[in-house]
């Protein structure tokens, strides 16, 4: 059993919670490998999938994974809810928790959203994503791909890179990764910095990508949160690019079995 009823952020999570959640996601890494991928697992529970955000990998995920796992789900958004008739979020989830359903997944603009749903429902709360504050079931998927790659976690040196000020998975992950045992780096000009970096947890804090390259295990690169942005950061996207892309001349920094990943939409310039 975990530590925490609901997973809001990752602050919440003992090392132990982390573990539990990796060990389970791997006992079921072989179901998305069958002929036919169903477990019973959650078979007769009800899950509501209220997502207030566009999403395209978060949203499939969880609808993918209740499916696997045998749960009912409905799934609303806030166009398609009566959210865009005045309703309040605290009537919308009583009135749906009145059909005794035991999960709520939520994706929201607003921080804080998921917390407000646990004051008004006794099921049990995922954030999938709430603003610029976290993004747990990511991290944990960060976590699980790391955990993979080495076999461990702890020890390992990691950086995230990138627009720190706006990511909730900046915000989620680097917590996590400090519970089991790694040391953490964060990298980005001061402009897309936190007000408060040491919030983060983060043994580092250093606008000099090229630096702190060639002591990494694991680089994990942010995409630049437009739609959040106040302001101009940076001069412009070709000058981020110089100093904070992970072009081939970087890699060549980098230690041999050190791995990098992006968790960001392509997006069109």
């Amino acid at each position: 059993m975990l530590s925490v009823k609901h997973l809001i952020d990752t602050y919440s999570l003992t090392a132990d919670d982390i573990t539990q959640i990796l060990d389970t996601a791997a006992s079921f890494e072989s179901v998305n490998n069958r002929a036919i991928k169903k477990v019973p697992a959650l078979r007769g529970r009800t899950i509501v999938n209220l997502f207030l955000e566009p999403s395209t990998r978060t949203k499939s995920s969880f609808e993918l994974a209740e499916k696997r796992l045998s749960a009912d789900s409905l799934s609303m958004g806030g166009s398609t809810s009566s959210v865009v008739k005045g309703e309040s979020l605290a009537d919308t989830i009583q009135t749906i928790s009145a059909m005794n359903v035991d999960m709520f997944v939520c994706r929201a603009k607003l921080a804080g959203t998921p917390q407000r749903i646990t004051e008004n429902t006794d099921a049990v709360v995922i954030n999938a994503g709430d603003g610029k504050h976290q993004h747990p079931t990511q991290a944990m998927l960060d976590l699980y791909t790391i955990r993979k790659n080495f076999g461990h976690l702890d020890g390992l040196k990691v950086a995230i890179v990138g627009d720190l000020a706006h990511s909730r998975v900046c915000g989620s992950l680097a917590p996590a990764l400090k519970t089991m045992g790694c040391e953490v780096t964060v990298v980005g000009p001061q402009t897309l910095l936190p007000a408060r970096p040491d919030v983060l947890g983060a043994d580092h804090v250093t606008p000099h990508l090229d630096e702190a390259l060639p002591e990494l295990d694991v680089v994990y690169m942010l995409r630049i949160q437009r739609e959040r942005l106040e302001g101009a950061p940076y001069p412009s996207l070709r000058e981020y690019n110089l100093l904070y892309g992970l072009t081939k001349e970087r890699e060549e920094l980098m230690k041999p079995d050190a791995i990098k990943w992006a968790d960001y939409t392509v997006t069109q310039e």
